[in-house]
């Protein structure tokens, strides 16, 4: 035990800001004015901590066999700074690729994939309005000018993606896991499109529905609980935008979602594929047991991809890549901003919690989500894990409709597009 303590003393001495530790019977370690307080109920927590399974500690969090005290973007410089080594770490042996491919195979077919979206999105929609912008995006943001809101950011997203994607007036455009409808909105409103969006989660399906009706969109605007496996591919699309949704794929069905999506949309047309990547080249979670809790906790069945293997599957499927652009910090700022957000009013958060369920369970999903977004803050900072816009075309084959000779799409192959006016 002595030894234990030994390496409880020394990891503290290290740490970019003052840290307390209070043992299990009660003895303190540490400043008395410390700026984060871990209290542990047994001494397997400690070990824990030693080792630095950063992953572990929150899960012990979460389940109250520790207490944390203190402001959670402090945790995590001192989180950061516990770990062994970079918890990217590629394992490329023939049998873990066969495991991890039967791992994704088991967890995303259509009904599972249902079930997990289920779990996450449907949590409670009062719960997503306390910390998320006015119109609801749950995704990266785009911070153009440094001293932008949260909410502003967000709508430069929006018209980013839209900008990217050349809408037009009249175009058919889907939205593949369309959240809470601000792209779908958006779009419609302001450039014009007749918008499609699919999702899986109930809560947000009927919350699009009544902003249909509340912003007279009828007819201009469709959201439709369903697959992206079962939309119907007769009519195609002119564009397409997948935002946050990829990462739920799975590894195993990449090349059957980018297949889809290349037969959903026309020849010519553009689709942008908005998610978050991996920072190993190969398949894996974060280590430290940081990706076995968002796993349990936050997005049972999320898989990422390294960006490269995010290309060679959309190649295959006959989607030419045409810009790709990475948005690592502005995400990490974006989390921030919604764990600020939440953690300004826990109690409130916490009342909310309980209309859906009891108190224990309602303060447990509370600790698993302020853990989730300040380490995933923390996680996009250190670029262990990454966000690219990737914007691809159906080639459609005539080299001479368009201004410039072979482009076979509506992409001018010339970015001043994207920015002009902004």
């Amino acid at each position: 035990m002595d030894t234990l303590l030994h390496q409880i003393e020394a990891k503290l001495a290290g740490l970019p800001v003052p840290v307390a530790v209070e043992l299990p019977k009660g003895k303190r370690v540490g400043p008395p004015s410390a700026a984060v307080t871990l209290s542990f109920k047994d001494w397997s927590g400690l070990a824990t901590m030693a080792a630095g399974q950063i992953g572990s500690m929150a899960e012990d969090f979460v389940e109250s066999r520790v207490q944390l005290e203190g402001r959670m973007r402090d945790l995590m410089a001192v989180a950061a700074r516990l770990l062994p080594g970079t918890p990217v770490a590629s394992n490329t042996s023939w049998w873990t690729q066969v495991l991890r491919r039967a791992k994704s195979l088991a967890h995303h077919s259509p009904h599972k994939d249902a079930e997990q979206i289920q779990f996450h999105y449907d949590v409670s929609d009062d719960f997503y309005a306390l910390w998320l912008d006015p119109r609801r995006v749950y995704s990266c943001a785009y911070f153009r000018d440094t001293g932008m809101s949260l909410a502003q950011a967000q709508e430069a997203k929006l018209d980013h993606i839209c900008s990217k994607l050349m809408l037009k007036p009249g175009e058919r455009f889907l939205d593949i896991g369309a959240g809470w409808g601000g792209l779908l909105m958006w779009a419609a409103e302001n450039y014009g499109v007749k918008a499609t969006g699919i999702t899986l989660s109930k809560n947000q399906h009927a919350y699009v529905q009544r902003m249909i009706d509340q912003k007279g969109l009828q007819g201009r605007v469709r959201m439709e609980l369903r697959d992206y496996r079962d939309q119907d591919e007769t009519q195609g699309f002119d564009k397409i935008a997948s935002v946050g949704m990829f990462e739920h794929v799975g590894q195993v069905n990449m090349p059957g979602y980018f297949a889809k999506i290349q037969r959903l949309l026309k020849p010519g047309g553009l689709v942008m594929n908005h998610g978050i990547t991996a920072g190993s080249i190969e398949p894996a979670q974060l280590g430290a047991g940081m990706g076995a809790f968002i796993e349990k906790y936050i997005f049972p069945g999320g898989e990422l991809l390294h960006v490269s293997h995010v290309l060679r599957d959309m190649a295959t499927a006959g989607l030419e890549m045409v810009d790709t652009e990475n948005l690592r910090p502005h995400y990490g700022r974006t989390l921030w901003a919604w764990s600020d957000a939440l953690e300004s009013q826990l109690d409130e958060a916490q009342r909310v919690l309980e209309t859906t369920g009891n108190a224990i369970d309602a303060a447990k999903v509370l600790r698993a989500y302020r853990l989730y977004l300040a380490g995933c803050a923390m996680t996009f900072e250190q670029g262990w894990i990454g966000l690219h816009q990737i914007l691809a075309t159906r080639p459609d084959g005539q080299l001479q409709t368009c201004a410039l000779r072979g482009a076979q799409s509506a992409y001018p192959f010339n970015r001043g597009y994207m920015y002009a006016g902004k």
